[in-house]
């Protein structure tokens, strides 16, 4: 049995300048795009900070950056690290805020809970008292 392929699958293609202008634009759209989505994927999944900047065909700059290009592009061409700027500072702050709130409820939650075990307890030991009375009586 041959395995008898109707199509011989994707091809290689030769890695040359297009000359067909509207299949050039086509593709430039199609693989601009495809490499933004991939830049974008790096920033979100390792935290990378990217800059592209793209030039197409017809002379027009298209940019993707994150946090932003001129951002990412000063501290290249600086080569100086990222500075923790307000930004980062400021989320830090709404977060151990957030964190602080979460334990002062957790606190008060739990302070209600041993309120609630000690008043279980008397209950418990009102009920106890009440049976052996009972068994008292009934003899």
């Amino acid at each position: 049995m041959s395995s008898g392929r109707k199509s011989r699958g994707r091809q290689k293609i030769e890695m040359k300048k297009m000359s067909n202008e509207s299949n050039l634009q086509v593709t430039f759209s199609k693989r601009r795009s495809g490499l933004f989505k991939k830049a974008s994927e790096l920033c979100t999944l390792c935290g990378a900070d990217v800059a592209l900047v793209v030039f197409s065909p017809g002379e027009k700059v298209f940019s993707f950056g994150h946090p932003n290009v001129d951002t990412v592009i000063d501290r290249y061409l600086s080569r100086v690290p990222p500075q923790n700027n307000g930004t980062m500072q400021f989320i830090e702050a709404h977060r151990s805020a957030n964190v602080r709130e979460l334990n002062t409820q957790l606190t008060q939650i739990n302070q209600l809970l041993d309120i609630e075990k000690k008043r279980a307890e008397e209950l418990s030991h009102l009920l106890n008292g009440r049976d052996s009375i009972l068994v008292g009586w009934s003899h």
